[in-house]
């Protein structure tokens, strides 16, 4: 968990810097090797110093390749890569409880885990680099080449980049010429807008709430009074419907919106059947339920995320918010279980109430779905803004006043019209 926060803390910045495509790769490749060390080597503080490696990498990792896989995707199907990836996730998760079981020693279960990362090496080569960023640091050299692989990559990345493309050169050409003060201000103005701000501290609200829920319970799953193994396998399975996610034709914060609600009503009545001594089958369903409705509600946050913030501070406002997710993993490891195994009262309460929290301030958030990444402060501001309660209450006297003069019958208004005369 230490090692996922100090990727949280660079990741993103280093990214920016030098591109996703070399530190995908980079840490792609420390990954694997991480993975097989502690199999030849199995000494306990290389093992402690090789797993903060690896959880640096793996932050890393899912930092660009969810970036990446967004900014190669055209809108209307942005939805598609960021629900397939946890459901390779999930599959991953499944297969390690019967690896585990068949594993007779952790050497053993280490090398079945690394040797696979190794082989698949060079399939990563073919990954390319986000097309904005290049754009962005006028590498043109490289867009025509991925324009020259075929003429469908040229169709995708014209539709890609055509939006975008003056305000792109427009936002590279201010990263350029920094203020006299010394900051450009892309990096840090941008930072201090109060839009950006707003988003900022709602999209790491609901980062922290989700990762204590998720991890609260993926921690404490043998803790429901059902095997070890087949609660790992079936904690897994749970995640796998998140693939369906984008068959349902709404938005991202109506989504988000439910996802968050259920998830925490699925964690309060666990709570509640848990505290009346129901079935553990039944709680741990109720428990999973809530997991997969949190892991939806992740998923959807880390592409609204993408759509939320512009391209010149995109990378570091996702590197902070996924700062804030690992801090609340950070927490989870902390919390002492209770003496008899079971999630305490007060965690679940925890689980329960932070999801339904971050459900009221997804109101406060406006609708990305179908509409460009935006690449400039003034782009996340032309963005359909959710209507404030003035507006609402303004609506609201409107049509009633209308619905008032409409039900006025006409005898009546001639009868003031000829008083009024």
């Amino acid at each position: 968990m230490v090692g996922l926060l100090l990727g949280s803390l660079f990741g993103g910045a280093i990214s920016d810097r030098y591109g996703k495509r070399p530190v995908l790769l980079v840490c792609v490749c420390l990954h694997a090797v991480c993975g097989l060390v502690p199999a030849i080597l199995p000494q306990p503080h290389l093992f402690l110093a090789i797993r903060c490696l690896t959880g640096v990498c793996c932050c890393c990792i899912n930092i660009c390749s969810f970036s990446l896989v967004v900014e190669w995707t055209l809108p209307a199907a942005r939805l598609w890569p960021p629900a397939f990836l946890p459901f390779c996730f999930s599959l991953g998760t499944m297969g390690g409880a019967p690896l585990a079981w068949l594993s007779s020693t952790w050497r053993q279960l280490h090398l079945s885990l690394a040797l696979p990362q190794l082989i698949c090496l060079p399939l990563y080569l073919s990954i390319p680099e986000s097309p904005r960023w290049l754009l962005l640091k006028r590498r043109t050299a490289a867009l025509d080449s991925y324009r020259s692989n075929s003429p469908a990559d040229k169709h995708c990345l014209d539709l890609l980049l055509d939006s975008a493309w003056s305000d792109l050169q427009k936002a590279a050409e201010a990263q350029e010429e920094p203020p006299p003060g010394g900051h450009a201000p892309s990096d840090i103005m941008q930072l201090r807008h109060p839009t950006i701000l707003l988003r900022l501290f709602i999209m790491s609200y609901l980062s922290a709430a989700s990762a204590l829920t998720y991890f609260g319970i993926c921690m404490n799953i043998g803790s429901f009074g059902v095997g070890v193994y087949s609660a790992q396998f079936f904690s897994g399975l749970s995640e796998a419907p998140c693939l369906l996610i984008p068959l349902v034709r709404l938005g991202r914060r109506p989504l988000s919106m439910l996802a968050l609600f259920l998830s925490g009503a699925a964690c309060f009545l666990s709570l509640l059947l848990s505290r009346y001594n129901a079935k553990p089958e039944l709680v741990m369903s109720l428990a999973l339920l809530g997991k997969l409705c949190i892991l939806a509600a992740t998923f959807i946050s880390i592409l609204y995320s993408i759509e939320l913030f512009p391209t010149v501070v995109r990378q570091r406002c996702v590197s902070l918010v996924n700062l804030c997710f690992r801090l609340g993993c950070l927490v989870n490891s902390l919390v002492p279980p209770n003496p008899n195994g079971a999630i305490s009262l007060a965690a679940m309460v925890v689980y329960s109430s932070g999801p339904i929290v971050g459900c009221s301030l997804c109101l406060l958030l406006p609708e990305t779905s179908g509409v460009p990444l935006p690449d400039s402060v003034e782009d996340c501001d032309r963005q359909p803004r959710p209507p404030s309660m003035s507006a609402l209450w303004r609506t609201r006297k409107l049509v009633s006043s209308q619905t008032r003069k409409t039900e006025i019958p006409p005898a009546e208004k001639d009868d003031t019209h000829s008083g009024l005369i």
